[in-house]
């Protein structure tokens, strides 16, 4: 192409683009571990799949956006499930919201927000299973993320029950909406729909815990946390007192306790992964790397309880590529698949803790 090409840098010139393409590079923008891991998808499902994280990353961003009020994300979030809806109002939508937006949020986001009406077009030329897969989702996480908004969480949430539903929310209505596309895409893989639809909850709480985790430091110099009060009352640890500058042993033992419960979701997520047909290399290499890369990075957090700071348990990129080659090579073979995720887990699980897998506000709501 000649003269300037389409970037996030020059949004006039992504109305160039096919609909694959430009949500290729929003998807750089916003996310470059989706970035990496929607491409490998069946390209039937590329575009579905795409625009689904797009809306939800939508979402997130009024969620995130440090200007807004909680009211005014409560009406941001209504609004855009019916915009989802209907197909209508986007640019109206993207209008209001887009001068909102403080430089807290990234420019990719500012981006995204102003593209709302195409990414909304896009979601409209999709089949009509799978626009309504992509509604369900969005409506869920738009109504259950506000109410995380409005509470206090200087001292991390309540229960165990409580992050799980935060995750559902998060994630775990993520997970749910892909295993349904999955399903339409495959008569084989739909003969194991309910099990996998009950094991995609803990898949997508296994990747958002890891990112808890991750972040707590992150969190914590703003004044939040999502870890859950309970189990670090059967430590000792009052996550009220939690600050940057924490370094408490009480703390690191309830935090190798989230490890494990995280860890146990994530082989959830394996048997997930194993229950997709094996020539389905594509979806299962999309399955994969995510779930190696979340595995790695709790083993970092595991052998580093007393870091600091979210750069500290940051994977490389050497471990990225090592995870997609060798999840590349044995994707077919259960067996190697299950005994590569017990060598890499190692040491992360507490034997004597258990953990309820999905939450039952979460269940009953579906």
């Amino acid at each position: 192409m000649n003269g300037t090409q389409p970037s996030l840098d020059h949004p006039n010139t992504l109305s160039e683009l096919s609909d694959n393409a430009l949500q290729a590079i929003l998807l750089e923008g916003v996310s470059r571990t989706f970035a990496l891991t929607i491409p490998q998808l069946p390209d039937v499902l590329f575009p579905a799949v795409a625009n689904a994280y797009l809306l939800c990353r939508i979402v997130d961003t009024i969620e995130d956006e440090v200007s807004l009020t909680v009211s005014q994300k409560r009406h941001f979030c209504t609004a855009f499930i019916d915009v989802v809806n209907t197909g209508e109002q986007g640019a109206e939508f993207a209008l209001e919201l887009a001068p909102l937006l403080s430089t807290q949020t990234i420019a990719a986001e500012h981006t995204l927000i102003k593209m709302i009406p195409r990414v909304i077009t896009i979601t409209h030329a999709l089949d009509p299973k799978q626009r309504l897969a992509l509604s369900e989702c969005v409506a869920t996480m738009a109504k259950g993320m506000p109410l995380f908004q409005a509470k206090d969480l200087s001292g991390g949430l309540a229960t165990l029950g409580d992050m799980n539903d935060y995750c559902y929310y998060v994630a775990g209505c993520v997970g749910e909406m892909l295993a349904k596309l999955f399903c339409h895409y495959s008569p084989a893989i739909n003969e194991h729909r309910e099990q996998l639809l009950a094991l995609s909850v803990s898949f997508g709480q296994g990747l958002q815990m890891t990112n808890i985790l991750k972040d707590i430091w992150d969190d914590a110099e703003r004044g939040v946390c999502w870890l859950p009060q309970d189990i670090f009352s059967e430590t000792g640890f009052d996550l009220k007192t939690l600050t940057p500058a924490t370094d408490d042993a009480h703390f690191r033992e309830g935090l190798t306790h989230v490890i494990s419960i995280a860890h146990q979701h994530l082989q959830d997520a394996l048997t997930y992964t194993l229950l997709l047909p094996s020539h389905e290399t594509g979806l299962r290499k999309f399955c994969l790397w995510a779930i190696g890369m979340a595995l790695l990075t709790l083993k970092k957090i595991k052998q580093n309880l007393n870091f600091n700071h979210s750069s500290q348990v940051k994977i490389t990129r050497k471990s990225v590529k090592a995870t997609i080659l060798t999840t590349n090579t044995l994707v077919r073979s259960n067996f190697l698949l299950q005994q590569l995720f017990n060598f890499a887990g190692r040491g992360l699980s507490t034997p004597d803790w258990q953990y309820v897998s999905t939450s039952v506000t979460a269940q009953s709501e579906q």
